[in-house]
C-alpha cells in the first residue's frame, strides 16, 4: 500500500502536473494540501477518470485538503480537527482506506512570528496532539500525513541564517512535533532515511531548487501498529523540476499488507 502526501499549491492550476504524477507513480492513497479551491470546484471528475475516488474539503483562495484512493472510495470519518468549533480553516480531513485510518493535515505556517498567526499555529498543533492521543487509544492502524510546516531539526533544512526567525524552525514548533514522536508516533521518512535530509520543499525564489536549498516539511507519522509494515519511503524530487510545479514535491511511503 503506497501512501503519498503532496502539497499541490492550487489543484486546478496544477491539475495536469498532478495527473501526470498519479499516472507515473500510481500511489494507492494520496493526501493533498493547499487545494486553494472552493469545495464545489474540486476536480472530482478528472481524478475519477484517472482512477481515483476522493473526499475533500475546500476553501476559497487558501487551504483545502483532500484524500484520494485508487480504485476504491475513501470513507470519510471527519473533515475538521476537533477542539475548536470556531475554527473555519480547511486544514484536516480523515478517512479510512483499506483498513488504515488516514489523517491528512495542513498545519498552519505561522508566519510572521511572533504574532497571532504563530499563536494559531501552536494552538492548532496542540489540538492535533490531543486528537493523535485519541487515535492511539482507539488502537487503529493510523497515519497522520501532510504538510506540517515544521522543520523538525537543523538536519532537515539547508542551513541559512535568514531562516532563524521563521515560524517553521522555532523551538516551540519543533517541541510540539517532538511531543508527537515521544507519544509513540514514528516519523517514517526519517526512520528509513536517517542520513539523508529528504527535502520536500524548495522556495520559488533564489534558485532554491536548482541549488538544493530545501526543507523537509512533509511528514508521515505512523501509529506503532503500522511500523512493522513500513517497507520504503521517499520523495519524488523530479516532480518539483517540472513546468508549473508546486513548490513541494510529493513524499511517499509503502506498507506491507497485513497478510504478508
Amino acid at each position: 500500500m503506497k501512501i503519498a502526501s503532496f502539497n499541490i499549491n492550487n489543484i486546478n492550476k496544477r491539475l495536469g502536473n498532478l495527473l501526470a504524477w498519479l499516472k507515473d507513480s500510481k500511489p494507492d492513497v494520496v493526501c493533498l494540501q493547499e487545494l486553494k479551491a472552493l469545495t464545489r470546484d474540486f476536480p472530482e471528475d478528472a481524478l475519477e477518470e484517472a482512477g481515483y475516488q476522493s473526499v475533500w474539503k475546500g476553501q476559497k483562495s487558501w487551504n483545502g485538503v483532500a484524500i484520494l484512493a485508487r480504485g476504491t472510495q475513501p470513507v470519510m470519518t471527519r473533515d475538521v480537527l476537533p477542539g475548536d468549533d470556531s475554527d473555519e480553516q480547511s486544514r484536516y480531513i480523515e478517512a479510512a482506506v483499506n483498513g488504515v485510518l488516514i489523517g491528512c493535515l495542513y498545519l498552519p505556517n505561522g508566519n510572521p512570528q511572533p504574532g497571532p498567526k504563530f499563536d494559531y499555529k501552536l494552538r492548532w498543533f496542540e489540538r492535533l496532539i490531543a486528537h493523535a492521543a485519541d487515535l492511539r487509544k482507539m488502537d487503529v492502524p493510523a497515519v497522520l500525513a501532510g504538510d506540517y510546516n515544521v522543520v523538525p531539526t537543523d538536519f532537515d533544512i539547508y542551513r541559512i541564517r535568514s531562516m532563524k526567525d521563521n515560524a517553521l524552525v522555532q523551538p516551540e514548533s519543533r517541541a510540539l512535533f517532538q511531543r508527537l514522536l515521544d507519544a509513540g508516533w514514528t516519523d517514517a521518512l526519517r526512520t528509513l532515511h536517517p542520513d539523508d535530509p529528504m527535502y520536500s520543499f524548495w522556495d520559488y525564489k533564489f534558485q532554491a531548487f536548482e541549488r538544493n536549498h530545501g526543507m523537509r516539511l512533509d511528514h508521515f507519522l505512523l501509529s506503532d501498529n503500522l511500523v512493522p509494515r513500513l517497507t520504503s519511503a521517499g520523495v519524488d524530487r523530479d516532480v518539483r523540476a517540472a513546468d508549473n510545479a508546486s513548490d513541494h514535491a510529493p513524499a511517499w511511503m509503502t506498507l506491507k499488507h497485513r497478510s504478508d
